[in-house]
């Protein structure tokens, strides 16, 4: 890896050059590097716990809320976490030279699809240390060379943990300056006019960040936004899974963005499904803001217009009584952020209809949202939710990282003579 160092052109051109090689390296070269990595990272974790505290203690002078804390730790479990990740991403099979497509053009004359890196990624992501493994290790699998940008108040978590990396890819024989370290804001406006160097940029955070990336680069973007996702309890759904589905989705990690944030429940369930559910809400320690119909069967906080587009990240959550299955994926397609969404109910014709219309990177049947993640997925871990439709939707593992690239091997063959007719094209697919 490159050195941490403010001279980000620089950083791009290294990342550049070592994307060539990188997307010509083995898998096992690439796969020895990752298990390096995770090893280095147990090596060095009291260094990586002390740069996390000064972390955490600068976040909590500067008060930062909850969940931002929670997101920001770095300890034991994150570092089990991460380590996993990278030694599943080593064993997982090389996605670069993957044949897609096989056509003989004519006698002799074969065409082939295969798989290969983007190039060189540019993430800027939140703070959370953790990510920052996670996106290097799936851009490592995956050949790509990559620019990390972390928040501000994960300096020196991500330091460190990049100090760990950095010694792994030395070692390993990885191509110097493979990936590099931006620290500043001012690097992200650099990073962002190098739209020659740098093939795509994928930041993580708000609607509004996102948007404001996309104006201020002729880079390609992949938006990785706003979490607000929904369930919906149909009339007729089991109030018992119902209840398991909701408190698991909204409490399992109200911080991540694949809770859910918003509870629609169809008229006929308001006296019986909300009611066992809004118990479980509330055994749970969380926040129930309603609609009218709402209020009166739980007797919670009023909900107002902004509520439908909250992203709350917390133990809050807002509810909504529909009179039909159409009211509610309405409601879903218009306030919600595209990323996941899922309908509890026993009747299989509305399970297809849902599923059909909803216009979501995951749309789910009779369980909890928090599924949606690369890892659960069996990508390895994500370098993010991609909620828009192009290139890539959904959790975005190895195979959201990668291009394909078009193989065409003849003997001497030349357009000219299919177009005398001397030659005739056969298009027959070998593959």
């Amino acid at each position: 890896m490159a050195g941490r160092t403010a001279d980000v052109r620089a950083l791009a051109q290294q990342a550049r050059e070592a994307s060539f090689a990188l997307a010509a390296s083995s898998a096992q070269a690439r796969s020895g590097a990752l298990l390096a990595a995770a090893k280095e990272l147990e090596a060095r974790r009291e260094a990586i716990f002390a740069a996390n505290a000064l972390d955490l203690e600068a976040a909590r002078e500067e008060g930062l809320s909850a969940p931002a804390l929670k997101r920001l730790r770095f300890d034991e479990g994150k570092l089990a976490d991460v380590c996993r990740g990278l030694r599943a991403l080593a064993a997982m099979e090389d996605p670069i030279g993957r044949v897609q497509l096989r056509t003989e053009l004519a006698d002799g004359l074969v065409l082939t699809r295969v798989s290969c890196p983007i190039g060189v990624v540019g993430v800027i992501f939140e703070s959370r240390p953790d990510a920052l493994v996670q996106i290097a290790g799936l851009c490592l699998k995956s050949g790509n060379a990559v620019l990390l940008k972390g928040g501000r108040e994960a300096a020196h978590s991500n330091a460190a943990l990049f100090d760990a990396l950095a010694a792994a890819g030395e070692a390993a024989g990885l191509p110097r300056g493979w990936a590099g370290l931006l620290t500043t804001r001012e690097d992200v406006g650099e990073m962002l006019a190098l739209d020659r160097e740098i093939d795509l940029i994928i930041p993580r955070g708000s609607n509004a960040f996102v948007r404001y990336i996309m104006d201020h680069s002729r880079i390609p973007v992949l938006g990785h936004s706003d979490g607000v996702c929904h369930l919906y309890l149909d009339r007729g759904c089991d109030t018992a899974m119902a209840a398991r589905v909701v408190v698991d989705a909204k409490t399992q990690y109200p911080a991540a963005c694949n809770a859910v944030e918003t509870l629609l429940v169809h008229r006929d369930e308001a006296g019986r499904a909300l009611m066992v559910v809004g118990k479980a809400l509330a055994e749970a320690g969380v926040r129930m803001l309603g609609d009218e119909r709402a209020q009166a069967a739980l007797g919670c906080e009023a909900a107002t217009q902004e509520d439908w587009e909250t992203e709350y990240l917390d133990h809050v959550i807002s509810i909504r009584v529909v009179d039909s299955l159409e009211e509610a994926i309405a409601h879903i397609n218009r306030y919600g952020s595209h990323h996941t969404d899922g309908i509890i109910t026993e009747d299989a014709e509305a399970a297809r209809t849902f599923l059909a219309l909803v216009d979501s990177a995951g749309v789910y049947h009779n369980c909890s949202t928090r599924f949606a993640d690369g890892y659960r997925y069996g990508f390895g871990a994500e370098v993010g939710i991609a909620t828009g439709k192009l290139h890539a939707r959904g959790p975005m593992g190895v195979e959201g990282l990668c291009s394909y690239k078009y193989l065409l091997e003849g003997h001497g063959d030349i357009v000219e003579d299919f177009a005398k007719e001397r030659r005739a094209f056969t298009h027959r697919r070998l593959v």
